[in-house]
């Protein structure tokens, strides 16, 4: 979908050399798609201390064969 964007370009030429991308397009996928991936790791910070935790649990224990 074609999109008009009025990005800095000092900083997107600079997100390209760091990144090694060749197109503009790419390094704004890049850049993206880490945002995203950062923003859903900071969602799972929030889960600690929220679930119970068994501290005899045995995670080995369903590994083994019967």
């Amino acid at each position: 979908m074609p999109t008009n964007l009025a990005i800095d370009d000092e900083l997107l030429t600079e997100a390209q050399k760091v990144g090694g991308h060749r197109t503009k397009k790419d390094t704004v996928n890049e850049a993206l798609k880490e945002y995203i991936q950062r923003r859903r790791q900071a969602k799972i910070t929030d889960l600690f201390g929220t679930i119970e935790f068994d501290p005899a649990y045995d995670y080995k224990k369903q590994r083994r064969r019967s």
